[in-house]
Parts: C-alpha cells; structure tokens; sequence
C-alpha cells in the first residue's frame, strides 16, 4: 500500500523526534517497541539509547528498508505487521520482561493500538505516542470533558500531554496538528472490576448520547425505560440531571457495581 493509503505522515523535524524519546525516558537497560517506525526518525535515536528495540511496521517496503539497515545490529528486530492486531502478549520479545512502547501513530489506527497495547496482559511500563490532537486531548482530559476514550485510557494508565506539533513537522504534512502523550501504565486497573466487558458495556451506555443528561443517555444506551436508568443512578448515588463527561473514573465504578446488583438480583429472580 502506498503511504497515502496507509495514512502515514513521517516525522521529520529533529527536535520533536528528540522530544519524542526524551519523554520515554530511555536507558541501556530498556526493550522498546517502536509502533510505525516509517522512515526512522525516533528509530535511529532510540538504536543508540536502549539495550533492545523491536520495530514494528505495516508497510513492506519500509520493512524491508529496516531490515537493511539494521542488519549488523544483533539488538534490533523487525517485525512486519499491523499493530491493531499483533497483541504485545504474543511477541517473544515482549511478554517475558518489562518494556516501553513509543510511536507516531497512524491516525486512524491510533485509538484501537493504545486500547490494545493497555488492555494487553502483557502491557508496557510506559506508552509514548502522537496521535491527533483531538484525540490526545480526549486521553488527558479531567471530569467536566470526558469521553469514553478517556474512560478507557485512564482505567489502565496515568496520562498526560508532553507537547503539541504543527502539520509543518511532517512529510506531507496532514490538515490537523498533533500531540505527543506519555501513559504511565498502572500495575493494575484503578478499579477493580468483576468484568472489564461489563464495565464497558455500562460505559458505551452512558456515553450512547453525550450531550444528553446522564438519565436518558443510560436508558438510550442500556434500551431501557428512563424510570429504571434512573432508579439504577439513584443506587450508586449519582445524580442522573448530569452530562456523562462530569463523571469521574470511581463513580463510573460506583455505576457499573450498581448496574451489577441489579442484574444479579435480576438473574436470582428467574425460576
């Protein structure tokens, strides 16, 4: 496929590249993955910094051009692949020993990558990436502004932006700016959850319509009368007049272990 096709922008401005790996905090000591290494802008910096780097590429030819030039270093491996569906947890390299993850991300694949590389049982330490800068605004953000990709993100990591970078950093340059973002990937989810498919399912739910108070964007999501989304609300204390974005990560818990109640109540019910 061609790099239009593939929606590639390759970075070519040297001092964001360093900003780029300087937020991974690299060391000698370090196996990093590097998720769409195109033309080797972060590549050759971070060849030079850590013990141990597996490349990650979708397109053939840009593969093989790694290959190449990597040839003599022992330290380095290619792997030719689509990152949305090579989970981390099935790479040799990485799901034995602690790594960091770092990449300018397609755009469009951007969401699916961190969810799985998050939601991998072999997760990295640490998550570098650029994505959109709508999109890395959505990771970041504080109750009052959250969607449920900021749910999703923030149950697995700490996120936080480094820096923001102009369409000019870029050959060819994209329509949109960008943001590099650092995830400090938590040891464990900041809830503890029965199900992670459950609490999603509530979540999707809640988010169903956005714009809408809490109450009748549940029932939307949920197919359920208003009454009972609202009964459910009432249980885990929340008022259900709210936006889904005022909602913080522990009462989106709170909301899911009253979702759960009812529908265990609901099962031990059924003759």
């Amino acid at each position: 496929m061609t790099p239009r096709r593939l929606g590639q922008h390759f970075l070519k401005d040297p001092s964001v590249a360093a900003r780029i790996v300087a937020a991974a905090e690299p060391s000698p000591d370090d196996t990093v993955v590097e998720i769409g290494p195109g033309r080797g802008a972060l590549t050759r910096r971070l060849s030079d910094a850590v013990g141990r780097l597996v490349l990650l590429e979708i397109d053939a030819g840009l593969a093989s051009r790694l290959r190449c030039e990597y040839a003599g270093d022992t330290r380095v491996q290619v792997v030719e692949g689509d990152a949305r569906l090579l989970d981390p947890a099935g790479m040799p390299a990485l799901s034995q020993r602690p790594y960091k993850a770092i990449g300018n991300l397609p755009y469009y694949a951007a969401t699916p990558i961190v969810r799985l590389y998050l939601e991998s049982t072999s997760p990295p330490v640490i998550m570098v990436v650029m994505v959109q800068r709508e999109v890395a605004r959505e990771m970041t953000a504080e109750p009052g502004k959250m969607g449920l990709l900021s749910v999703a993100v923030q149950l697995y990591a700490g996120a936080r932006a480094v820096c923001t970078v102009p369409p000019r950093a870029f050959s060819p340059p994209p329509k949109v700016h960008s943001t590099v973002v650092r995830l400090d990937v938590r040891d464990r989810p900041v809830l503890a959850l029965d199900s992670v498919d459950d609490f999603f399912t509530v979540a999707r739910a809640g988010f169903s319509a956005p714009r809408k108070q809490l109450r009748n964007s549940l029932a939307n999501g949920l197919r359920v009368p208003a009454s009972d989304s609202a009964t459910l609300l009432s249980d885990a204390g929340i008022d259900g007049t709210r936006r889904p974005a005022t909602l913080s990560l522990p009462e989106w818990g709170d909301l899911y272990q009253a979702w759960k109640r009812r529908a265990y109540a609901g099962r031990e019910a059924t003759p």
